[in-house]
């Protein structure tokens, strides 16, 4: 079998000619398929005063700027980030080449750490399904050459593309934690290559529905996302209570506030809602960079009163995966208020 795409459209069929029995507390919000009324352009800042090192009247704007838009939209994109156009070309152009090859491939040689995955293998009803495909790679296993099978010319990229967006990810995450008051190194002790993880994602073209998610609606369950995408779109996020979609931006990497920096920073910082939706006729590819602490450390609030309980980043993530299987969505935060 030569096919790329994953058996999505017969495994979505089966999820209507099996019914299953939904309490309306699992249902998606109504507004979850609501007609998306308006692109938005997300702030976007310009890092060169903090790659560069420019003055400190601009790198305090910088930062800023960066903790603003961390509060206000739980998402923004960044320009001049120090991550060369070339090295993310050709990271697309291996990315492309490695999910183009035959889906029994993909899911039987153990590429990647035998990280591939498709679809919803949890979903039991149409609304929990996405239509994708995605390696979702620990950052330990990058460097082995036996996780990458006949694809050696993606090892050496990926390397350097892992090592960038992780510089890149503890800058962000430093400027965020001293706008907080603490030691923009603290992330250096509790993140290390063991819980980070790179998610290589393929969106393939979907026929069937506009209203197709290609990712459900979710947050992020670490501190911070950094995205490279295509110029497909896709991704929407929830605004003032309403989906936005966002325009792509060919020289920005978008950057998200996950849910331990919102329970970390006592809620100054938002774990916003996003999705991808499919697009009718064209595929879509984006990378995507979770930067995740050691599983014993310990998630609290930085300030008093406490929002949330003390809970590890083990204990959440576990929590998450259970709510999963039961639910087919994750609960999140909610469950570790005070």
């Amino acid at each position: 079998m030569t096919e790329p795409n994953p058996p999505l459209l017969q495994h979505y069929g089966a999820l209507f000619r099996h019914p299953v029995e939904v309490s309306p507390a699992l249902e998606f919000d109504e507004r979850q398929n609501a007609p998306v009324m308006e692109e938005c352009r997300l702030p976007l800042i310009d890092l060169s005063a903090l790659i560069k090192h420019h003055n400190e009247r601009e790198r305090l704007a910088c930062s800023t700027a960066i903790c603003r838009a961390s509060s206000e939209w739980g998402f923004f994109q960044v320009v001049n980030h120090g991550i060369s156009p070339e090295l993310l070309g050709t990271m697309k152009k291996e990315q492309m080449k490695l999910f183009q090859s035959p889906f029994e491939s993909k899911a039987s040689c153990g590429l990647l750490n035998n990280s591939y995955r498709w679809g919803t293998p949890t979903a039991t009803y149409p609304k929990q399904f996405s239509w994708s495909e995605a390696f979702h790679i620990p950052l330990t296993k990058i460097s082995e050459e036996a996780c990458y099978g006949e694809f050696s010319s993606l090892r050496e990229v990926m390397k350097e593309f892992a090592a960038a967006m992780s510089e890149l990810a503890r800058l962000l995450a430093g400027i965020l934690a001293e706008n907080l008051g603490h030691q923009k190194g603290v992330f250096e002790d509790i993140c290390d290559e063991s819980t980070c993880f790179i998610r290589l994602n393929r969106y393939p073209a979907c026929p069937i529905s506009p209203e197709m998610f290609g990712l459900v609606p979710h947050t992020d369950s670490d501190f911070l996302t950094i995205l490279y995408q295509d110029q497909v779109g896709g991704l929407q996020l929830m605004k003032n209570s309403k989906w936005v979609a966002v325009k792509p931006n060919q020289d920005a990497l978008i950057v998200n506030i996950g849910d331990l920096f919102q329970a970390w920073s006592n809620d100054v910082y938002k774990s916003v809602e996003h999705k991808v939706m499919a697009n009718r006729t064209t595929e879509r590819y984006s990378i995507a960079y979770f930067l995740c602490p050691s599983y014993d450390s310990l998630i609290g609030s930085c300030r008093d009163p406490s929002i949330y309980r003390k809970f590890t980043f083990g204990e959440y993530r576990s929590q998450v995966q259970e709510d999963v299987r039961k639910n087919g969505y994750k609960v999140g935060l909610p469950r570790f208020l005070v």
